[in-house]
């Protein structure tokens, strides 16, 4: 296994002509610290956690997804515009690239999470959701609906401070990850998805009420998130499933 890739602020490499695009806003990064033992068999084959200090993150990310698009083509109003959810652990794999493994995705909007699951094999999840804003709070609600746990659900209101000037190298660990490892039949494929460097906030969380991460396979929060930040979002491009690097 090669050694993981450094920690950058900046993606490593650009996508000319990416399989999607899309814009992510208004995001909550809310993390918990988990031995890694505790996530290891939850991660797709070839892939191990990713640590930081000795140990890894469980996150719960919630934002706007915002006109999805195909190719170049311009980005979907309604069906490409809706909110979700993820809860998400970390991951590298045999080639050093690290990235993030979802364990679910909630998402308002039926066509985007069947696509989702049946093109990438991703665990999209149709649920009612809203992310409404009221000066410096954002909160954000989901409740599911299908396929279940019905009714698996989050509740959290973050109030924004200040800009971070110079995020620490743990804070872009936690949110400069450009892929995703995802499972395939003969182990895990790594999606690329670069984005200008994050716009980062300190953030207080006034209200944190969910079940996500429990219905996502993985054991309960028994303290306060070790880390909470607000971003006002980036343009994303998702390229297509790699198994190997490209020279």
């Amino acid at each position: 296994m090669q050694k993981p890739t450094p920690v950058t602020s900046d993606a490593p490499a650009t996508i000319p002509t990416p399989l999607l695009t899309q814009q992510w806003l208004d995001l909550a990064f809310v993390h918990w610290a988990v031995e890694p033992e505790a996530v290891a068999g939850l991660l797709p084959h070839g892939t191990v956690p990713d640590t930081h200090g000795g140990v890894t993150y469980v996150g719960l990310i919630t934002f706007r997804m915002h006109k999805v698009g195909w190719f170049r083509l311009p980005g979907v109003p309604y069906f490409g515009s809706f909110p979700e959810t993820n809860v998400r652990l970390y991951s590298v794999d045999a080639h050093g690239r690290r990235g993030v493994v979802f364990r679910s995705m909630d998402a308002s909007r039926l066509i985007p999470v069947a696509l989702g699951r049946i093109g990438f094999r991703l665990p999209y999840l149709w649920s009612r959701m809203a992310v409404r804003t009221a000066g410096d709070t954002v909160t954000y609600t989901s409740s599911r609906r299908w396929p279940g746990p019905r009714g698996a659900y989050s509740r959290l209101t973050i109030r924004r401070g200040e800009r971070i000037d110079g995020p620490t190298e743990w804070e872009h660990f936690l949110t400069a990850r450009w892929g995703m490892h995802n499972p395939f039949p003969d182990g895990a494929a790594y999606l690329p998805n670069p984005h200008p460097r994050w716009p980062l906030y300190r953030a207080e969380l006034i209200h944190c009420e969910e079940n996500l991460i429990t219905a996502a396979g993985l054991p309960a929060p028994n303290a306060a998130p070790v880390s909470v930040l607000y971003s006002p979002g980036v343009p994303v491009r998702l390229g297509r499933p790699m198994r190997r690097p490209t020279a």
